[in-house]
């Protein structure tokens, strides 16, 4: 198992440690529930090393970037961020990513999740014609989340960067806990606010900026969160989780990511694209609401009142913020409307659920 520059501190903590994606992670440290409420009442930290980060530079790394995200990217400016997808040759998603914009038109930061780094750079390297150069940052960037509605206004006074006020996928460059060259991006996967932070693990970086964010931190009441309640906390938001809600299977207009998927340029798996949206899709990705007592879970079986299969879920957890029983789940289309009844096999029993919108409530 690999490690991050913080597995160390981890363990020390007393976290409970898990592999995921090939790393050794911590999965939890004072419990599911009083993480996943720390984040969303206060603040909290991630150590989401594990990540993937590419930076793609030179005139061409715009058009490569185009061709191989569904997004438009040529919208970016420097300074901005963008939610993202890879999409196959069959209209299936490769890897969700966001695309920061380093350098307009000449320079590109590629993050993608821990399980698909691999995978990600043999795909946008094939699909790199016009020799872009490109660079996988990944083992010597660290990453930090720091999400909650207190993190900005906890971590003001460690940077001179104007955090408090700063604008939803944006990002800028400068010192952070007397560290040069970090990278402060208002993005994060919890819907909880807050910021991350990308820096070179390089001297004492790692100790220094996770030392001093707990000593700023912790008389205001902030704690390291582990990966289960990252998890719970993304699932209430309707985040999709590579893997679970989205793969190579799966398109973006199913998983409701059509509004990432924009056809006003030409990319990998466009005309599949196009040829889905014109004559509709047969599945989609919905949010359910348990109506009986059960937990959903990755892999249940759902079907209609006359017994017949018509779906399954994708990501299910007990709701700590909102005490019931929430999943994601695809469904046949003719399913997918809010307020229509299911039933979802939960080991030998069939539990009525209902779609709902999400984020759920």
């Amino acid at each position: 198992m690999k490690s991050t520059p913080f597995t160390e501190k981890h363990i020390a903590l007393g976290a409970k440690m898990a592999e995921f994606a090939g790393f050794n992670m911590p999965i939890s440290y004072s419990g599911i529930n009083d993480e996943h409420s720390t984040v969303r009442k206060n603040a909290g930290v991630f150590d989401v090393s594990h990540m993937g980060e590419f930076v793609l530079k030179g005139e061409k790394a715009l058009d490569l970037i185009q061709r191989v995200t569904s997004n438009d990217a040529s919208k970016l400016i420097a300074g901005k961020a963008q939610y993202s997808c890879l999409p196959n040759e069959e209209g299936g998603i490769v890897d969700d990513l966001i695309v920061y914009c380093l350098e307009e038109n000449k320079s590109y930061m590629l993050v993608v999740n821990a399980s698909n780094i691999e995978k990600d750079w043999d795909w946008i390297s094939k699909h790199n014609t016009e020799n872009v150069e490109m660079h996988n940052i990944s083992d010597k960037t660290c990453l930090l989340a720091i999400q909650g509605p207190n993190a900005t206004k906890i971590l003001e006074p460690l940077t001179d960067i104007e955090i408090l006020n700063m604008k939803y996928y944006t990002f800028q460059k400068g010192k952070f806990a007397g560290v040069d060259n970090v990278l402060i991006s208002a993005t994060g996967y919890t819907g909880a606010g807050g910021i991350e932070i990308y820096f070179e693990d390089k001297d004492d970086n790692a100790d220094v900026i996770w030392n001093t964010i707990f000593e700023q931190g912790t008389p205001k009441g902030l704690k390291p969160i582990g990966l289960a309640a990252r998890d719970t906390l993304r699932l209430e938001m309707g985040y999709c989780l590579y893997g679970n809600d989205i793969d190579d299977t799966t398109s973006p207009l199913e998983a409701g990511l059509g509004w990432i998927t924009k056809f006003n340029k030409d990319f990998v798996g466009k005309d599949i694209l196009v040829k889905q949206k014109a004559e509709g899709i047969k599945k989609k990705l919905v949010g359910l609401e348990m109506m009986e007592r059960g937990i959903p879970r990755h892999g249940y079986e759902i079907q209609n009142k006359e017994g017949e299969v018509i779906g399954e879920v994708t990501s299910g957890t007990q709701s700590p913020s909102l005490q019931k029983p929430i999943a994601m789940a695809y469904v046949n289309i003719s399913y997918a409307k809010i307020d229509i009844e299911v039933f979802i096999k939960v080991r030998d029993k069939l539990l009525l659920a209902k779609v709902v919108k999400m984020p759920f409530e």
